[in-house]
């Protein structure tokens, strides 16, 4: 296993590999370990590949390199995941342009039931991140095995993992380098608390050199390991839209934040709901009902647990425990009371740590 995980490394260290050559690759040569053995020529002809690629002195280069990584990867204790593993992130497979082998330093399942990727400006203002951090809470509240995934850089990529920890969700960084160090420095000790909590993926192996093109090219990863991708702020060009154009070449949802038409953080998301190229989002209810996603059903209240509900009080209970959650102004008409006394009840029933109240007028046990 060790001599194979030395290829597959080799194997994603030729310039110009992505998984649709690398399974090329497997379908038509019998064995990686014969991919670096054999001549130019003869690899040209089973593979029907010609370019730098097949080059004697490129496997030989990538070899080299791959032995170097090993002894990298047995020190920082990172796992590598090759696009053949059960663990390798299966919403990226289909992508025709993934990386055929990531490196992971983490503990959350890249294979969760839901993953939201949470993108935005590097200078996120005050309301962009009150969404950011609300969404996530709200998020956090119905589906608490959820991931969220960003890109760990500064305003919105950080305030999304920030919220998802401070909520107890797992959250992974996309890094655009090596493990061999966090960018920027300032979240470092973030970073450390995700590898305990999430995790930190990158196609860069260690002591790679950083380039800016990297920055770019993480954005399909955050893209694609995603159901759905949330732009809550951008400029009119900017990261975030890239990553929104590709998770759209990737046939994901794609949602963004409206915003003041003379803001410049929000132009550019305000051009995706213009364009319908975006849905527009306002809280977690969008996303949720968009995605069709199903909330847990919540154990049964039991009035025993209540023994002093009033009469008032326990049709309005009754109402949420077989409901999840409600709406007031919804529950006024099901319910058939005034808001005015609805809300008393309620409010009663907040102090008795009975129900909660969450943004929105919504209400749940």
């Amino acid at each position: 296993m060790e001599q194979e995980l030395l290829y597959r490394i080799a194997l994603s260290r030729i310039k110009g590999m992505n998984k649709s050559l690398a399974q090329h690759i497997h379908e038509t040569v019998d064995s990686l370990a014969l991919f670096f053995e054999l001549p130019e020529a003869q690899l040209q002809q089973m593979t029907g590949i010609s370019g730098r690629i097949l080059h004697d002195d490129a496997r030989r280069t990538a070899l080299q390199a791959a032995r170097q990584e090993m002894e990298f990867i047995e020190k920082g204790n990172i796992t590598p995941l090759y696009f053949t593993d059960p663990a390798y992130p299966h919403r990226l497979v289909d992508c025709i342009d993934a990386p055929p082998l990531l490196y992971y330093r983490g503990t959350a399942d890249l294979n969760a039931a839901k993953v939201v990727s949470v993108v935005g400006t590097r200078r996120a203002t005050d309301y962009g991140r009150s969404f950011c951090e609300a969404m996530i809470r709200d998020l956090a509240a119905r589906f608490p095995h959820l991931i969220i995934v960003s890109g760990l850089a500064y305003g919105i990529d950080i305030c999304a993992h920030r919220a998802a920890l401070k909520q107890g969700l797992d959250t992974v960084a996309v890094l655009a380098h090596g493990l061999d160090h966090i960018y920027p420095s300032s979240h470092r000790n973030t970073a450390a608390e995700m590898v305990a909590h999430g995790g930190l993926l990158t196609e860069y192996p260690g002591y790679h050199a950083m380039h800016p093109a990297f920055f770019v090219a993480r954005n399909r990863i955050v893209a694609g390991l995603a159901d759905a991708v949330v732009i809550v702020e951008s400029r009119e060009k900017g990261g975030a839209l890239i990553t929104a154009g590709i998770a759209e070449s990737y046939h994901r949802d794609v949602f963004a934040l409206p915003g003041d038409i003379h803001r410049e953080s929000s132009a550019g998301c305000n051009h995706l709901i213009r364009r319908n190229r975006a849905a527009l989002i306002t809280s977690a209810d969008d996303l949720v009902e968009a995605m069709c996603w199903q909330v847990p059903r919540r154990e049964a209240v039991q009035r025993s647990l209540f023994p002093d509900l009033t009469d008032e009080e326990q049709p309005i209970v009754d109402y949420l425990k077989a409901r999840g959650e409600g709406q007031i102004n919804r529950m006024t008409v099901e319910l058939n009371q005034p808001l005015s006394q609805l809300l008393s009840v309620l409010v009663e029933l907040e102090f008795k740590g009975v129900v909660k109240a969450l943004p929105g007028g919504v209400y749940k046990l």
